[in-house]
């Protein structure tokens, strides 16, 4: 498979015809070599248009998905952001290709141990971290973004009060059947408030699952 051939199909056919028009964005996903953050069986499978399943219930998110919640972060340079449930650090390398600084917190140690093998060498300057997802990384904050990779059912108190004054968080909220919708959160005068903002039947973080209620 000719993988320069596959990301530049990816950009023209599925992220520039979905609203995605941020050139940064754009020119990070030409460039970002996304097999590299797949094991090599699943490698195939990184420029389609869908989410990519992967042990453990986790996944890499789907292109058009990342690269429009990424964009509603609008990232300045130098902007200070947290990467929840990173997996690989795909996503992570496509803020850090916008300009911002980038914390990238994962728990699975299957997905940690490539991305330490990966980050290095196509986003050095991405910042590993490791630790309940759930908690997110308070030692860093606060953070101009946060992007979750991956559906919530709702934006937990533990990630939206590490956000700075003005700070936007981007993520995908579940819905009642299979498709769930992306949200912006900001924080305004110590006010957290999120906005729906486009349709997407992105997967939920195990971590962020609800614990099972007590049943007689």
């Amino acid at each position: 498979m000719d993988f320069a051939v596959a990301r530049q199909k990816m950009v023209d056919g599925q992220i520039r015809p979905n609203k995605v028009t941020d050139p940064r964005i754009i020119a990070a996903m030409r460039e970002i070599p996304r097999e590299r953050f797949l094991p090599d069986r699943l490698a195939a499978l990184a420029y389609a248009d869908e989410d990519v399943p992967l042990p453990g219930g986790r996944f890499l998110m789907e292109p058009m998905v990342l690269a429009r919640l990424v964009q509603l972060l609008v990232l300045a340079e130098g902007s200070k952001v947290l990467v929840v449930g990173a997996g690989a650090g795909y996503g992570a390398a496509l803020c850090a290709r916008c300009g911002a600084n980038v914390a990238a917190l994962e728990d699975d140690p299957d997905l940690l141990a490539r991305a330490r093998a990966v980050l290095p060498q196509i986003a050095p300057g991405v910042t590993l971290v490791e630790g309940p997802l759930t908690a997110g990384w308070p030692a860093g904050a606060p953070y101009d973004a946060i992007l979750v990779e991956g559906a919530l059912p709702e934006v937990p108190e533990a990630l939206s009060g590490q956000l700075a004054e003005g700070g936007r968080l981007a993520t995908v909220i579940e819905g009642t059947s299979r498709m769930g919708r992306a949200v912006l959160g900001r924080r305004v005068a110590g006010s957290f408030s999120v906005l729906p903002q486009f349709d997407a039947a992105t997967p939920a973080l195990p971590a962020f699952a609800p614990a099972p209620a007590f049943t007689f």
